[in-house]
């Protein structure tokens, strides 16, 4: 006889992991089943080169919700994280450079050679942010109100926002600038200089196919800016073993918690009796029954698991997917020297920032749109090899490169091909050459990760890292969409974990987690009435 579960989790990316964990640990009989043969999903650590492994995919840490760290135990398990000694360094095209972070009174001394009323605003302008993102570190970790839910749901809109109570007028304002104004719209109303403009505007197109002058790329930046490193706000770090050290920690805390995980274990389809979702078929044709159907995949590959139920209460074709996002790691025989900083430094354990302007992101986008991909890409550059040997052999390193705006979809009825992946993965590097000359003579290895790359290894819809626009369309209440932001799909017994729900994407583990809450909760619900009716009776 089968074995019926309590709950099946699609994908054991790190949401699923952390939702099988606390649905687990309060007695229910879970199985993750996922595609690949390593648990982790975008968290994870692989050898892209002979002796050289990185964090592939997703590369560094810092919205790792708090609470899941100690309640996974994941200190226990080997958790540690190095903070990058800058948040991160700009060369620029003059030959100069800029230091962010070390502290705001470092920040300031960096700055002030660039613009000294700048440097003044800064403790002000952090202040504000700071302010945004308490707001967003209390919304994280609670569930959006369930608009379908009647007075419960005034209710709940009321103690979610029942924090804002005590902001002042000015705050308020500033919060509604924020979520709604483009990047460039906030940054011009604070600073004067391009480059210290451009140090905070990059945030606003992480994962964002979009301009700094897109409305709602404030949004994108304070989002990237609310979590936290070692008890540190707002830090940003690497962990110890790569990404997939993580996921491994967390896939030993679910097998404690007596969760089942199955690799090599791709779904083909969900079925479902009339309105309710009960069962998962495997690539090789085994059905698993469950109660609770989990998707940690994103909202458009579930909806192509779930066919032609799909219909209206799944509004699928308007969600909106497509981050612009190109990643490739570098085995590297020594070290990059820049032309403003050629010496070794605290400056390459951070990250490495080429999008000097708001101009030149904003180009880097209509460039992608027109063509494919900017002439002059934003590229971000992690070396974490330089603050864990365990990542490359002795003397040589590994780079991570993170790569804005490549389009999902190329232009002109191109598509994604070795060559096209090629192409734009030597003008990647030929871009890096302008600021560190000789960059291409030090790669021994790489591995390339185009949109259609990330969709074809990680199964992430049109390459989004996000699994879906963090555009005000689909945040909070809105994500995926109207209707189902409370991780309820329109199919019963059907629920999603992963970065598709709220607050969205990052490794954060929130989503997963307030999951698990909501099917906690409704179990309980559930419970109460059986206990009370079996009175009765």
């Amino acid at each position: 006889m089968p074995v019926q579960y309590d709950a099946i989790i699609i994908g054991g990316g790190h949401n699923g992991l952390v939702c099988a964990y606390y649905l687990a640990k309060s007695g229910m009989k879970v199985r993750i089943v996922e595609a690949r043969g390593i648990v982790g999903g975008c968290a994870v650590t692989e050898e892209f080169h002979p002796g050289f492994r990185n964090s592939v995919a997703s590369y560094t840490v810092s919205l790792l919700q708090p609470k899941i760290i100690a309640d996974m135990q994941l200190v226990r398990r080997g958790y540690r994280v190095v903070e990058r000694p800058f948040s991160n360094y700009f060369p620029l095209p003059d030959g100069g450079h800029m230091l962010v972070g070390g502290g705001v009174e470092r920040t300031q001394a960096e700055f002030a050679r660039f613009n000294k009323s700048d440097a003044a605003k800064l403790p002000e302008f952090y202040a504000m942010l700071e302010n945004v993102a308490d707001l967003l570190r209390s919304l994280a970790m609670q569930p959006p109100p369930d608009i379908n839910g009647g007075l419960s749901a005034l209710f709940d809109l009321g103690r979610t926002l029942w924090p804002m109570r005590d902001l002042s007028v000015k705050q308020k304002n500033e919060i509604t600038h924020l979520f709604t104004r483009s990047a460039r719209d906030i940054l011009d109303g604070w600073f004067e200089n391009e480059h210290i403009k451009a140090a905070f505007a990059f945030d606003s197109i992480v994962g964002n196919y979009a301009s700094p002058d897109t409305p709602g790329s404030g949004y994108v930046l304070i989002h990237h800016v609310f979590g936290e490193v070692n008890g540190n706000k707002g830090s940003w770090g690497h962990v110890i073993g790569g990404m997939g050290a993580i996921t491994q920690m967390m896939a030993a805390a679910c097998e404690e918690a007596g969760v089942e995980i199955s690799l090599n274990s791709p779904v083909t389809e969900i079925l479902y009796d009339e309105n309710r979702a009960h069962s998962v078929k495997l690539l090789d044709g085994q059905i698993i029954k469950a109660s609770h159907i989990i998707s940690n995949v994103g909202p458009k590959l579930l909806a192509k698991l779930v066919g032609k139920q799909a219909g209206t209460d799944w509004p699928v074709k308007d969600y909106k997917s497509g981050s612009g996002s190109f990643r490739m790691n570098v085995a590297l025989s020594a070290l990059p020297k820049f032309t403003g900083m050629p010496e070794q430094g605290d400056h390459l354990k951070s990250g490495i920032i080429i999008a000097p302007t708001m101009d030149y992101m904003d180009r880097a986008f209509h460039d992608a749109r027109a063509y494919g991909w900017s002439k002059s890409p934003i590229i971000e550059m992690l070396i974490p090899s330089l603050v864990d040997d365990s990542l490359s052999p002795k003397g040589q390193h590994v780079a991570s490169l993170f790569c804005q705006q490549f389009a999902s979809h190329l232009p002109d009825g191109r598509v994604w091909t070795d060559k096209e992946e090629e192409a734009a993965a030597d003008h990647i590097i030929a871009t890096i050459n302008k600021y560190a000359p000789g960059f291409s003579d030090l790669i021994l290895g790489r591995m390339i990760l185009s949109p259609a790359g990330l969709e074809a290894k990680f199964g992430l819809i049109d390459g989004d890292i996000f699994h879906g626009r963090m555009s005000l369309d689909q945040i909070w209440i809105n994500r995926p969409w109207m209707g189902a932001g409370n991780y309820h799909m329109p199919l019963k017994g059907l629920y999603l974990c992963g970065s598709g729900a709220h607050p969205g994407g990052g490794v954060t583990g929130a989503p997963g987690y307030l999951c698990a809450q909501q099917i906690l909760s409704g179990r309980k619900i559930m419970n109460r009435i059986k206990r009370r009716f079996t009175a009765r009776d």
